[in-house]
């Protein structure tokens, strides 16, 4: 049995990451980029831009073209407690 690798992420993606994945966890359902948008009070480009590069990165998963479809991939142990 191998132990998979850490994955690796800057500290600003660990925020993000941990923020998908406690907010989908309360809610129930993935947040949306307003949710996402007003948590870290930066624009929707700069939100659409983190989530292409974590998915690029195999961090999360999205389905295209549909609404809240955010899942991160990361288990919750590895990911950093949200500030």
């Amino acid at each position: 049995m191998s132990i998979p690798p850490k994955p690796e992420f800057t500290e600003k993606q660990g925020q993000y990451l941990a923020f998908i994945y406690l907010y989908t966890k309360l809610n129930k359902q993935p947040p949306a980029h307003a949710d996402i948008q007003r948590y870290f009070e930066v624009t929707p480009p700069t939100i659409n831009s983190m989530l292409v590069r974590l998915d690029q990165l195999g961090l999360l998963r999205r389905e295209p073209g549909r609404a809240r479809s955010i899942e991160v991939l990361v288990p919750p142990d590895m990911l950093p407690s949200l500030r």
